[in-house]
């Protein structure tokens, strides 16, 4: 009786594994997705399990198809993520009916999840940072890194790299005019002087000038970048002015170069040209690179961007970066909230903009063999982001739009992944 049970079990438990491998998953990205955020989260955690799958460009709001193995139906359903399990069959129907030359969808190999870092000082709280909120609010697995781990070499581990809003030209942020007498800015020149000179450096400007040129060469050996709010603009104003001092008296005690605004080398930059630095300490903006916040100028209700659509078949990254279930996605401010189009060099990739008015809200380009993407404001859900806000409540905002193009940013070197190992 046992021996006959034993054999009943084991018939049953490959015959699941059999019915299972005949079943494929469809992770729905349309309105009808109940978390949309989370469901980034699945499909990622599945590649890091060794499964493979497919992003079904503008297909039900950018789809992901992939195998029903790794209990992935119990995972997301107990994040409360809708899928449909589908027979191979309807799952080739879908393939086939995506990848028909006459319509703007496409179907994209996922090959294997990215290894992740965030550049993030120690001790930055999560809601510091929407992508830190993102990525912990996803589940999807992540190392910090900052100063210290890019100089010594630390960067060559991860394939994707997020900049924390940072100020790369070392002004602390520009912050100097308003909080140079509260503990938190104190603290952070402090702690950030002292990693300088345990690197040999005179100057927080000069530490990360380095640290950029270290992220630069990330890029140009095939990383891929993403930063949003003021480390978009900063990175390429500390590029520009590579040798030049930038930093006000004011702020750390060292003279001006002059003439600092004709001296600008643009050809050094990512994304940006034909801006000038803005040098006077009590005026909260780097360069005329970011639009000027006037928050009576027009009402949060009327503040929005709107992506842009891209050919799927011929142009398959600005297509995945720009998935959403809307095209229309709320505006939100930042240090830097969005970027004067006159001063974005041609060969930059616009993703979305303010409609109607001079606002360029996300970009993509490419430098030598990787990928840089700006995304500027601070905190999708946060309108007016200010320092001492409370933090976001992702589980408040489980479908955001606006989220979605950071963990679209997450999820799309997946399907690079295969061209960069050959």
């Amino acid at each position: 009786m046992k021996n006959s049970l034993s054999i009943i079990l084991v018939f049953v438990f490959f015959g699941t594994l059999s019915l299972n491998a005949q079943e494929r998953v469809l992770i729905p990205m349309d309105g009808s997705q109940t978390n949309h955020l989370k469901a980034y989260g699945i499909i990622f955690n599945h590649l890091v399990d060794g499964e493979t799958g497919q992003w079904l460009l503008n297909y039900r709001g950018g789809s992901f198809l992939t195998s029903n193995q790794h209990d992935i139906v119990r995972k997301a359903r107990v994040r409360n993520v809708r899928v449909e399990v589908i027979s191979e069959i309807e799952a080739a129907e879908i393939v086939q009916e995506v990848e028909r030359p006459n319509v703007n969808m496409a179907a994209v190999n996922l090959e294997a999840a990215p290894s992740i870092a965030v550049y993030t000082p120690p001790g930055a709280l999560p809601w510091d940072d929407a992508v830190v909120l993102a990525l912990d609010y996803a589940e999807i697995p992540y190392d910090r890194v900052y100063d210290k781990e890019v100089l010594t070499g630390e960067l060559s581990n991860y394939d994707w790299l997020h900049l924390h809003h940072e100020d790369f030209t070392g002004q602390f942020g520009k912050f100097w005019s308003i909080y140079r007498n509260a503990p938190w800015y104190i603290n952070r020149v402090k702690n950030l002087e002292a990693i300088a000179r345990e690197f040999g450096y005179e100057t927080v400007r000069e530490l990360k000038l380095d640290v950029v040129l270290e992220i630069r060469d990330f890029v140009a050996n095939g990383g891929f970048m993403f930063a949003m709010c003021s480390a978009t603009d900063t990175f390429d104003i500390a590029l520009a002015s590579k040798g030049l001092n930038i930093v006000p008296p004011e702020i750390d005690g060292t003279p001006l170069s002059p003439d600092i605004n004709n001296r600008l080398d643009f050809t050094n930059t990512f994304a940006f040209e034909n801006f000038e630095l803005i040098n006077d300490p009590y005026i909260y903006e780097h360069a005329t690179i970011d639009i000027e916040v006037d928050l009576n100028r027009i009402s949060e209700s009327l503040d929005y961007f709107t992506l842009f659509d891209f050919s799927a078949k011929w142009d398959p990254v600005p297509t995945m970066l720009t998935q959403n279930h809307v095209s229309s996605i709320r505006g939100f401010y930042g240090q830097a909230t969005a970027f004067h189009r006159n001063t974005i060099k041609s060969s930059v990739v616009i993703l979305a903009e303010s409609p109607g008015r001079d606002h360029v809200k996300y970009l993509h380009g490419n430098h030598g063999q990787g990928t840089f993407t700006f995304y500027g404001g601070h905190d999708p859900e946060d309108y007016t982001h200010r320092v001492g806000d409370p933090p976001t409540d992702l589980s408040l905002h489980p479908n955001s739009p606006g989220y979605r193009l950071i963990l679209n940013n997450i999820l799309f070197p997946a399907a690079e992944q295969k061209k960069r190992q050959t």
